[in-house]
């Protein structure tokens, strides 16, 4: 049974008429019937996820499997263990220099990750609101400098690195990353400063701000959302980062997370698959409390941002 149209009279004692309105709040869903909807939705997102799970399903499950069934494929089962051991872990954490790895990440990619926010902002900022002639030129090139492939860049870096004496240290790696950090980071926020209006800076001109001032006390605070993700990015780029960080390391106690487990794990032809994959999922935690943490920060933050 369809609704009807309903009349009512209005304070006027005019006759007046009222058709009711649809709810459209599940867009055309309703027009789907229940299989279709399992073939064309939760099929594909089944196979997706599964995909995507996959990887760290078996990463972790090797971590926890003891040598014999590493080895042994006839006999155990490949995609699961009745006997987990934390042997893999026990030698990570305490027989080898992993903590002290994990350290010269994170300090590696915090210290790169702000100096390329920084100057990020300062690009981003006269790029997009200082209106000189060729500015959009600029931008286009700084992110033409992004594509360029760091197997290419890390030639001549490390040519310049060796000659000032940085060879082998935490800050080659740190001067270095933003090489590659800031273009990309310089694009992603020129995008985002343009959604913030131009009426609130002319009003904090008129004001007697400066443009420091309005940069930090107008656009920083409208643009978080898009500091985090430049941050995001630019972090997770700098945690995972493998061609410079194998090519200007070579101690031991100086290297990354991504350089030492392949390094030190890996005799000759021989693999230690525990420690290799224990050391892999522990070195992806930080990364997966860092993006829980940030994107419900980053959900919040984009409901109070302005759009042009």
């Amino acid at each position: 049974m369809t609704d009807l149209p309903t009349t009512h009279v209005n304070l006027k004692g005019v006759l007046t008429s009222s058709a009711p309105t649809a709810d459209h709040s599940e867009g055309m869903s309703y027009l789907q019937s229940v299989p279709r909807r399992l073939v064309t939705l939760y099929l594909p997102l089944s196979i997706i996820v599964f995909v995507l799970l996959f990887p760290f399903y078996w990463m972790g499950l090797t971590a926890v499997k003891p040598d014999a069934q590493l080895l042994d494929m006839d006999t155990y089962s490949p995609f699961w263990t009745w006997n987990p051991t934390f042997k893999h872990f026990y030698k990570l954490l305490f027989e080898s220099h992993y903590p002290m790895w994990l350290w010269n990440t994170m300090y590696v990619a915090v210290c790169a990750t702000f100096l390329s926010i920084v100057a990020s902002v300062l690009a981003a900022y006269a790029i997009v609101r200082l209106r000189y002639k060729g500015a959009n030129v600029v931008g286009g090139l700084i992110f033409l400098a992004y594509l360029v492939p760091p197997s290419i860049l890390f030639i001549p870096l490390a040519t310049v690195v060796f000659q000032y004496g940085l060879f082998d240290s935490p800050l080659a790696l740190i001067l270095t990353y933003p090489t590659i950090l800031i273009p990309f980071s310089t694009w992603l926020l020129m995008g985002y400063f343009k959604t913030i209006p131009f009426e609130l800076e002319e009003c904090a001109l008129i004001d007697g701000a400066s443009r420091w001032q309005i940069l930090i006390k107008i656009v920083l605070p409208l643009a978080v959302p898009g500091l985090i993700s430049a941050f995001i990015f630019c972090f997770t780029l700098c945690w995972n980062e493998f061609i410079y960080a194998l090519t200007f390391l070579q101690s031991v106690q100086n290297k990354t997370v991504p350089v030492a487990i392949v390094n030190e794990f890996v005799d000759g032809d021989v693999y230690r698959w525990g420690s290799l994959m224990a050391g892999a999922l522990a070195g992806s935690l930080p990364l997966v409390i860092l993006y829980a943490f940030f994107v419900e920060h980053y959900v919040s933050a984009m409901t109070g941002a302005v759009k042009e």
